[in-house]
């Protein structure tokens, strides 16, 4: 079987918590981003969370998970790269994921280790903070990649999160030289700001010599960039990727290909929950580009649906709310 879209990325286990700052503050936590803890760590924010709040949603996650379902949703056939282990875990991630029309290795699933969680935290302002261990993500490795699927795709999607593992570079090592040798696109997203800052150096290679696609938040591309100037960040991401897809919050998003502009206006609504909003803003815009649509109806679609998962608790859209987007912006154009 061929894929439009191979996606390599963490696999965790979601669930998202609606908590004020007050909580994040006293358990000294740094708000608006993803922090990387231990199993006894995560225990026990789990336990002071369910003595005050209740979990709001449980989902398959990971970035990349994120952004290959909703692509998935759109109609396009996807295939996701992964490690989980045989626990309970486990089993409810692949089933989530298989349910949402991707594929996944045959062998990733293993026997030794823990499934990797993340506690999602959102705050009254939408405001998403993660804290995440890792489990048996952490490990995943060349061994986990199908490259006959790979081989059959026509973009390779690599999520950023992947940079703070030695062995997951590795991974995208070798499906980026087999992409490149197959003329197969690569796309690539920072994922969050936390990797910029803490995590450059493990970034810097798997762009290796650069990538046909960048994906990032304004907040990213500057610190990437070390400028508070978003057109001097912009410059300066064009070194790494030929096309930028930029999102900018409730200023919609910045498409720069070969340094030609396009300014993809927001979609005005209530912001609920950040979570998952660029990620849905990737799936959609490869989609777009595997329909060969223009780069400005790529953008459309990708805000639309962004803004949409923006509008409601948790990282996904139901699969009829997908099409039923898709419809809508098909129809304007």
């Amino acid at each position: 079987m061929s894929f439009d879209l191979y996606a390599i990325g963490n696999a965790l286990v979601d669930s998202e918590y609606v908590v004020n700052d007050a909580f994040l503050a006293n358990q000294s936590i740094t708000k608006g981003q993803m922090t990387l803890i231990d199993q006894a760590q995560q225990q026990g924010l789990i336990n002071a969370l369910q003595t005050e709040f209740t979990c709001a949603k449980r989902a398959s996650g990971g970035s990349a998970a994120n952004s290959v379902i909703a692509f998935a949703a759109l109609g396009g056939s996807a295939f996701y790269a992964c490690k989980v282990a045989k626990d309970d875990n486990g089993d409810f991630y692949l089933q989530d994921l298989r349910a949402a029309g991707v594929s996944a290795p045959h062998h990733a699933q293993v026997e030794q280790g823990i499934t990797g969680t993340c506690v999602v935290m959102v705050t009254p302002d939408s405001e998403r903070t993660m804290h995440t261990f890792l489990g048996i993500t952490a490990e995943l490795s060349p061994q986990e990649l199908d490259l006959d699927a790979l081989n059959q795709a026509r973009y390779l999607y690599i999520e950023g999160y992947l940079a703070t593992s030695p062995s997951a570079r590795h991974a995208v090592a070798a499906a980026r030289a087999l992409a490149k040798s197959q003329n197969i696109k690569t796309a690539l997203t920072f994922s969050d700001p936390a990797m910029v800052q803490y995590a450059r150096d493990g970034l810097t290679e798997m762009l290796a010599d650069g990538v046909d696609i960048l994906f990032c938040n304004e907040h990213e591309a500057k610190l990437w960039a070390n400028t508070d100037n978003l057109q001097q960040a912009i410059n300066d991401l064009h070194q790494l990727s030929p096309l930028l897809a930029i999102t900018c919050g409730s200023n919609g998003a910045i498409i720069s290909n070969k340094g030609q502009q396009i300014n993809i206006a927001p979609f005005p609504i209530t912001a609920l929950d950040s979570n998952g909003a660029g990620d849905a803003f990737a799936g959609a815009f490869l989609y777009g580009l595997s329909q060969n649509w223009s780069l400005a109806d790529c953008g459309r679609l990708a805000s639309w649906i962004s803004a949409q998962v923006v509008s409601q608790f948790g990282p996904r859209l139901k699969t009829e709310q997908y099409q039923q987007l898709l419809k809508e912006t098909i129809i304007q154009q």
